[in-house]
């Protein structure tokens, strides 16, 4: 699979206590959403871990820019805030008996925004960590994910998107379906959407390789690469050889951040792991190996590209990149 690839806002905790508020915002759900200027609602919806909005009273809390901006109490799982001004915001929910959960959300313009939250049960030292898993799909919703991963697989991509609706209309919140539908969007080279279902997976069932590996190619071609380090580090982390796509991601997110010495890094393993299968791996650690001023390595590299790819879309930019290193005196 070929995909381009794949700012973060660093959330700073906020010493401050939250000053009390004369109004709070309502549900305005059954009569629209008023909206003046650059004003925005922000309807948050606090969830467990089965996908299904918290009984308990949570406090949510809303930031900008790591300043204290409001707070509220969930009524059925829900919380509305009117935001000042737009642009990137924090949520953090508390619950008792959950772990605290905070979600960046950037608010680009005017209008209601709906957001999920999902929390996970804080465990007592005592108490079992098996309990429960992510929720089990219906029939329906079983045949409708195992038609559209089927149909991904074969290319139908059309196919595959109508039988993943079906299945996530079923399963609103089933990790499974999320992870196909992003890996759908980013096959479709939907990146945003691809982000946001890859995100909610993450919250429901933190962890996974294959959905933080995913989420970060996303995150890469969004050109948020300082978002993108973490999530892909992570998934190294936990599986070190999972795949040169992976590492391949990384290396460019590391390249965009000026980290030459780590983008080369992992530009060679990808390079190790791809067995040269990719025309982007091989053009990639080329440009790392010049950045780090090893350019007769990459002239090597891109030599042997040309040598089995000189007729690929790719092969242009190797010998403009080759005659560049010439004409510059980088190499003989």
């Amino acid at each position: 699979m070929r995909l381009r690839l794949l700012h973060a806002v660093l959330f700073v905790s906020a010493l401050l206590s939250f000053l009390p508020f004369a109004s709070r915002c309502q549900d305005s759900g059954d009569q629209g959403t008023v909206v003046r200027g650059d004003r925005a609602e922000i309807a948050v919806t606090v969830r467990d871990g089965s996908g299904a909005p918290i009984a308990a009273p949570a406090s949510v809390k809303l930031y900008k820019n790591g300043t204290p901006s409001d707070q509220s109490s969930t009524s059925h799982g829900r919380a509305f805030f009117i935001a000042r001004g737009l642009g990137d915001f924090t949520i953090v929910v508390d619950a008792a008996g959950y772990k605290s959960e905070e979600k960046e959300i950037t608010v680009p313009v005017a209008g209601k925004m709906e957001i999920d939250v999902y929390l996970h049960r804080d465990l007592a030292p005592n108490e079992s960590a098996s309990a429960p898993g992510k929720p089990i799909l219906a029939p329906e919703a079983q045949k409708a994910l195992s038609k559209g991963a089927e149909a991904l697989r074969a290319g139908k991509l059309d196919q595959a998107e109508k039988e993943l609706n079906k299945a996530a209309n079923l399963a609103p919140a089933n990790p499974d379906v999320l992870y196909i539908q992003g890996i759908l969007y980013l096959r479709q080279s939907n990146w945003e959407k691809a982000r946001l279902v890859l995100e909610k997976a993450d919250q429901i069932e933190p962890n996974q390789v294959r959905v933080l590996s995913a989420l970060g190619m996303a995150l890469v071609n969004e050109k948020k690469y300082e978002q993108a380090i973490p999530v892909l580090e992570k998934s190294i982390q936990l599986e070190p050889n999972a795949s040169w796509e992976t590492d391949w991601a990384s290396a460019k997110a590391y390249y965009s951040q000026e980290q030459y010495g780590l983008a080369l890094k992992m530009a060679q393993q990808a390079h190790t792991m791809s067995h040269g299968s990719s025309p982007q791996v091989e053009l990639l650690l080329a440009q790392c190996l010049t950045a780090v001023g090893r350019y007769e390595e990459s002239a090597q590299v891109l030599r042997a590209f040309l040598n089995s790819n000189g007729q690929s879309p790719e092969a242009v930019t190797a010998r403009r990149w080759l005659d560049n290193l010439a004409a510059n005196g980088k190499i003989r």
